[in-house]
């Protein structure tokens, strides 16, 4: 049975299709129910195969081109040296492309490693003590699902010059740093395509004004990880459940360039490429899903999401910001999206409550929520503050976001644990169990009608 498995995954990753899923405004497919949504997006895993054996793993025979990898097995299990080919999946209908990755953070350093086993030329561009860590112990994963390590080396540069050539280079970083790096990205004019991975809240005129609209391409990398020295905790897509990285062009055409940009990402071990036509909105819809509401709610119980699923005036204020933000956005005739994304709007507030409280204290949090907020509360402040500027001329009221913006400040006394001041509104719950009740009450009417016309009997 596991040979028919193996036999199945290395076929499909030979084949290499392009998966595109293209979701606009007006059609969308997304499953409208949170914890399997929480799920796909957040709990990705990247399996370390324990096979002996390179063609066993990756399915391919080596080359004299093959890069060095290692898989740190735990429990007991010894190290194995694996060698990565540096050619394409075979079958993928393209070479290996040439590219960097602008960024060496943990997500950064993930993207780098997995292009990399997927057979493409990458560099990673990194400084100060960063530089010395992967040039001394590669780029180090530690899968948190499997708690197992990989190494993976790619090439390792300190700056990008005007006269560099790729063929993409993925700009992963805090938007906030992001914004720093565009003169360097302008002066270079020998690559053509330039995708930022990244929250934006602002939109993408920033980025088109600084290198054009022909150059630029917007995403979000979609997993999640943290630093502990030079090791990276992660979580990410795995060979036989791939995450999907959505992106597009800034005004939502699907063009060549668009679909090669999509195949190039295909290579990456454990992802696929999910190209969409809106963007800008499924960005915007994150970030007030996140930063002006769950992120500071967060920070008024200390980081810790335990305490916060402890305190119900947190969640409150966080669920409540998250629909201030998404009323803010249909103002502003930006559909929520994706549209899998309305459940805050219409599961009443006390179902949520113990939705989100469930939901907060699942272990991926620890990387995808508080490991990011512990380091990254710059890049947060800033997204916040985006979002207000963009929504500032609504007239929606925020009184939750309004209560929960200072707990940005790390000098804001922190929420009291535990704290139930806030009542509940239990109006949207009672007017579900109305409806609830009718709809059931229609159905066995209907079903006596049926009886009665079948066998002339109600029972």
């Amino acid at each position: 049975m596991d040979g028919i498995v193996g036999r199945r995954r290395t076929e499909r990753h030979r084949r290499a299709y392009l998966q595109i899923r293209c979701a606009t405004r007006s059609q969308s497919n997304e499953a409208v129910w949170l914890p399997r949504y929480v799920e796909n997006v957040l709990s990705f895993a990247v399996p370390v195969h324990q096979q002996s054996g390179f063609q066993k793993v990756y399915g391919r025979k080596e080359t004299p081109s093959q890069r060095h990898f290692q898989v740190l097995g735990v429990c007991g299990i010894r190290w194995k040296e694996i060698e990565v080919s540096a050619n394409t999946k075979e079958g993928s209908g393209t070479s290996g492309a040439r590219i960097l990755v602008y960024g060496a953070g943990p997500l950064g350093s993930l993207f780098a490693a997995r292009l990399q086993e997927g057979g493409n030329d990458v560099s990673i561009l990194a400084r100060r003590q960063r530089l010395t860590d992967l040039r001394e112990h590669g780029i180090v994963l530690h899968d948190v699902n499997t708690d197992q390590q990989t190494v993976t080396w790619v090439n390792v540069v300190e700056a990008l010059a005007a006269g560099d050539a790729y063929d993409l280079i993925l700009v992963i970083m805090r938007k906030n740093h992001a914004l720093d790096i565009l003169p360097i990205l302008a002066a270079n004019r020998h690559t053509p395509n330039v995708l930022f991975l990244m929250n934006n809240a602002a939109g993408p005129g920033e980025l088109v004004d600084a290198l054009g609209v022909e150059r630029v391409l917007i995403g979000f990398p979609r997993s999640a990880g943290y630093f502990e020295g030079h090791i990276v905790h992660c979580l990410a897509g795995r060979e036989e459940d791939e995450a999907a990285i959505p992106f597009g062009e800034v005004d939502g055409a699907i063009t060549d360039r668009t679909k090669k940009v999509a195949r190039i990402l295909e290579t990456a071990i454990g992802y696929k490429a999910e190209i969409r036509t809106d963007m800008d909105d499924w960005l915007k819809t994150h970030v007030a899903l996140l930063m002006p509401s769950l992120c500071p709610a967060l920070y008024a119980a200390g980081i810790d999401n335990y305490r916060l699923a402890r305190t119900r005036d947190g969640l409150v204020l966080a669920i409540r910001a998250i629909r201030e933000g998404f009323q803010m956005l249909r103002a502003l005739g930006i559909p929520i999206t994706p549209a899998n994304m309305k459940i805050f709007e219409w599961i009443p507030e006390p179902i949520l409550i113990v939705l989100l409280r469930r939901l907060i204290t699942l272990d991926a949090m620890e990387v995808a929520l508080v490991g990011h907020a512990n380091v990254a509360r710059d890049e947060i402040q800033h997204l916040t503050d985006e979002f207000l500027a963009l929504t500032r001329n609504t007239s929606v009221p925020t009184p939750a976001i309004d209560k929960l913006y200072p707990y940005l400040d790390p000098n804001t006394p922190l929420m009291p644990e535990g704290s139930r001041q806030i009542p509940l509104k239990w109006g949207g719950l009672l007017v579900g169990l109305c409806v609830l009740t009718v709809v059931l009450m229609g159905l066995i009417f209907i079903v006596k009608i049926i009886r009665l016309s079948r066998t002339g009997s109600l029972w």
